[in-house]
């Protein structure tokens, strides 16, 4: 196969934080395009068939990377074409299905916490984006190039269930996904990976393939071989994590070596000469550890030779992050201090005889921290080591010759002893104790009672929560893997009622733990926001099959995030989407952390991520749960997702239209067939929250819907649109994000609403809504808005009916915007409109503040009752309705 004569750009493709190794895109292209290879992934896949036989060839999707190759409908601006959408994965999947290649979506679950600050970064840059958008959208009435494109809000998490619904394999990650891509193609001998990302150039995993160069109709595309990478820049492929981290990732700022890469340029320049400062600076870096880093290891630490100061753990944490399961890193490899001999000094724990083998690091595929194994020097076997976070020094880890398993001996720091095991009085079992060398107390292993597995615990010595450590269950094996797998399966979740964190952590032992950027945070979070085990684990297995939404971050962790929305900053008639949706997840926060007892008001906040205009996302809201208003309170969550009883569907109903606080308007909804009852439930939440929609609105929502489900994709590829309107581009995406809110809730209370009754390619297409809103505010009569279509018109009066009555209950009238009393000031301008139900929802302090006024990222909002009030007054506008 031919190289890629031509330079490769390496797109950046919407992902919600993973972007690659600092400038290693541009130096691909412009200096080494020779690593850049058309294949055919038809020849490959039949390759892989001959060298293994009954073996399907799979390729591993980086679905995040993809979403931009994916959506390829003309309009975007409108709130998304879904059914166009929808036809384009299915032909994706088809082309691929068809000569027998098997594909595996991954989509990212989290945002980790070393990567807050990047993911921030990019949403205030797409806010900068947004705001050019809706500029050029008033000066033009027109939608702007592709050049200025922007996915339509919640395409990654509605692709998720257009891909199942294609039959896909779907995962959902519980970290970031690129590591759990790489593992996956990795332990399952795929074929490749497609993607566009510059780490799966690092990670020494299968194949990479690049998703913008994929030809559909030939099924060709760009191969990046690393192994050519390192030819070109004289290293290895072990030294690979380390030079993406000293140019820069995701974990490392880019800023944090610059002085140091600058250096390096200095020398190497002197000799080369300057043909391209970027490209230049990675063959200065890659230069340096080839002749100066690897000639002068084992005599000095990398600490030592690198300028690490006080980002030390960081620097670790970076580099640990590209280890797969069963992977080491030659940097990582350093002598422990006061390591003794477990021969001499532990005489009753015996290491396996036959094993010759060093045991190199074993890496958590969900936290992505390694744990350095150091070599006893005299049994020259691998002994995994916890760290003392106060002594530094290394912690062997034994082997119980009767179990098999590997357990974890500290070491007291005064006698140099290992601790003896202490008996569990009800398992009669021994559970290894490791003592805390200030308070000299025991802190026991959490054993896993399914697999009988240990997990020592280390104490940090602030929090003096117990932090869990990778042993590994089959020490004749070469390499202590912790795999994806393993961890989903054998989670110390439930083990211990009292040990509540939700993953394994593993530890550098050159790092200290209070040095540990944000884990002691992350580990007090944990413990109180973890729910009963049972439940945990049903959430965590929606989470990863990829059937719910945000469920599995809030009982976790309690911190979730929504990235930019289409939203005009400067028109104030509209409230952002993060505060109309906030009082349902308020009320979804109660159902899934109030407890048994006290409810909402023993809950715990939540920290909300929501992009909105004005907040800089320095720090996240602190949200505090809302308590239902159905009879009976909140309902039981054992009683939602695990009774099987028939009756419970109808409990279940109840849960969810107790989190949009309309359960006086069950029987009416109950009357509305699909897939319209969800629709119907959306729009009188919306009408009731916000003040400034008038019946123009509601009559371009129902009609769209009811002409969507008689329209053919083509018929909706022809569709032609006048121009473009501002406050119909945020209704659209306003409307989008209800129903990934509805994602939400029906998946907090159960499933009482099958999923596909509020897909958006069912009940909603923004070309067609932006069509019938421009129609509705011209004064296009009922019947012009449905096509003259009788049965239509029926359903219309029907549906309209059952929003206007249930927003009567809430006194709330819908009226037509030429009943708007004139002249209003700003009622529909930029100051004073926006009269909703939120604005005594977030603060005692200052009820009846316009949501503009909220002010971000610094106060809880406390569940108090709402109501809705005028910006400028302060009374109710219910009076002039």
């Amino acid at each position: 196969m031919p190289s890629l004569p031509l330079y490769f750009p390496f797109q950046v493709l919407s992902r919600s934080s993973a972007m690659g190794v600092r400038g290693l895109q541009g130096f691909v292209g412009s200096t080494c395009p020779h690593i850049c290879t058309v294949v055919s992934f038809k020849e490959l896949a039949e390759q892989h068939r001959n060298k293994h036989p009954g073996c399907t060839p799979t390729i591993v999707v980086d679905a995040m990377c993809c979403l931009r190759y994916w959506y390829t409908p003309e309009s975007w601006i409108c709130g998304g074409q879904w059914r166009e959408y929808f036809s384009a994965l299915r032909d994706f999947v088809k082309t691929f299905t068809d000569v027998g290649i098997k594909l595996v979506f991954f989509f990212d679950g989290m945002v980790e916490q070393d990567k807050r600050d990047e993911w921030v970064k990019r949403r205030l840059k797409n806010n900068r984006e947004i705001s050019r958008i809706f500029h050029y959208i008033k000066s033009h009435r027109e939608q702007p190039g592709r050049n200025m494109f922007f996915i339509p809000s919640g395409l990654a998490i509605f692709t998720r269930f257009a891909l199942k619904t294609l039959g896909q394999e779907t995962l959902c990650s519980l970290q970031e996904a690129d590591y759990e891509v790489a593992s996956y193609g990795l332990q399952n001998n795929c074929l490749g990976i497609l993607g566009e990302d510059t780490d799966y150039l690092i990670y020494d995993t299968c194949p990479y393939f690049s998703i913008s160069e994929l030809c559909l109709e030939s099924l060709e595309t760009v191969m990046l071989c690393r192994e050519k990478l390192c030819e070109s820049l004289d290293i290895s492929l072990a030294d690979l994590p380390l030079l993406a981290c000293l140019l820069g990732n995701d974990i490392i700022p880019e800023g944090m070596f610059e002085s140091f890469r600058y250096k390096c340029l200095s020398s190497y320049t002197s000799v080369k000469g300057n043909f391209d400062k970027k490209g230049n600076i990675i063959l200065a870096v890659a230069d340096h550890i080839s002749k100066v880093l690897c000639l002068h290891q084992g005599e000095k630490k990398l600490e030592e030779m690198l300028p690490l100061g006080p980002n030390k753990a960081l620097f670790y944490k970076g580099v640990a992050s590209y280890l797969l399961p069963g992977q080491k890193s030659p940097w990582f490899f350093q002598k422990s201090k006061g390591l003794v001999s477990l021969d001499k000094e532990v005489g009753s724990i015996h290491s396996d005889p036959e094993s010759k083998q060093e045991v190199p690091m074993c890496t958590d595929s969900e936290t992505k921290h390694g744990v350095p194994v150091c070599t006893d020097p005299e049994s020259k076997q691998g002994v995994p080591v916890c760290t003392d976070s106060e002594t530094k020094q290394g912690v062997p880890v034994c082997t119980d010759p009767e179990s098999r398993q590997g357990v974890p001996v500290c070491i007291d720091p005064e006698s140099n002893q290992g601790v003896p095991m202490c008996t569990d009085p009800e398992s009669k079992q021994g559970v290894p104790v490791c003592t805390d060398p200030e308070s000299k107390h025991g802190v026991p292993v959490c054993i896993d009672p399914d697999s009988k597995e240990g997990f020592a615990l280390c104490t940090h010595p602030e929090s003096k929560q117990g932090v869990p450590v990778c042993t590994h269950p089959e020490p004749k094996q070469r390499d202590p893997i912790c795999t994806h797998t393993e961890i989903k399966q054998k989670s110390p979740l439930g083990a211990d009622p009292e040990f509540k964190l939700e993953a394994v952590i593993c530890t550098n032992p050159e790092i200290k733990q209070e040095d540990l950027v944000n884990m002691e945070p992350e580990v007090k979070e944990q413990v109180t926001m973890v729910s009963d085990p049972e439940i945990l684990k049903i959430a965590r297995a929606h989470h990863v099959q990829a059937e719910s939404y945000l469920v599995y971050s809030i009982m976790s962790s309690g911190e979730i995030e929504c990235s930019n929305t289409l939203e005009d900053a400067l028109d104030q008639a509209l409230p952002s989407q993060a505060f109309v949706y906030r009082p349902v997840r308020q009320r979804v926060y109660s159902l899934l952390l109030g407890g048994d007892a006290g409810g909402a008001s023993t809950c715990p906040t939540v920290k909300e991520w929501f992009v909105y205009s004005g907040n800089p996302l320095r720090r996240p809201d602190l949200v505090r749960p809302l308590q239902m208003n159905i009879p009976g309170g909140t309902p039981n969550l054992k009683l939602l997702w695990l009774n099987q009883d028939p009756g419970l569907q109808a409990h279940r109903l109840d849960a969810l239209l107790g989190c949009f606080d309309l359960f006086s308007s069950r029987e009416e909804l109950q009357a509305v067939e699909n897939p319209f009852k969800a629709l119907c439930c959306l729009l009188i939440y919306l009408f009731v929250q916000v003040d400034t929609l008038c019946l123009e609105d509601l009559h371009a929502f129902i009609a769209q819907a009811l002409c969507l489900q008689g329209k053919s994709t083509v018929q909706l590829v022809d569709l032609q649109l006048d121009y473009i309107d501002p406050r119909a581009v945020q209704l659209g995406s306003l409307l989008v994000r209800g129903l990934t809110t509805l994602v939400l809730v029906n998946s907090a209370c159960g499933f009482p609403w099958r999923t596909s009754d509020f897909m958006p390619w069912n009940v909603f297409d923004g070309k067609l809504f932006h069509q019938k809103y421009l129609q509705s505010e011209k004064g296009y009569s009922v019947e012009a808005l449905v096509e003259q279509n009788r049965s239509r018109l029926t359903k219309f009066h029907a549906l309209k009916a059952v929003v206007c009555k249930a927003c009567v209950k809430e006194n709330r009238r819908i009226v037509s915007r030429q009943h708007w009393r004139s002249p209003q000031p700003g009622r529909w301008g930029r100051q004073g409109a926006g009269a909703h139900r939120m604005s005594s929802e977030y603060s005692r302090a200052g009820q009846g503040q316009h949501w503009r006024d909220q002010g971000p990222g610094n106060r809880q909002y406390e569940p108090d009752h709402w109501r809705r009030y005028s910006s400028s007054s302060g009374k109710s506008f219910h009076g002039r309705l």
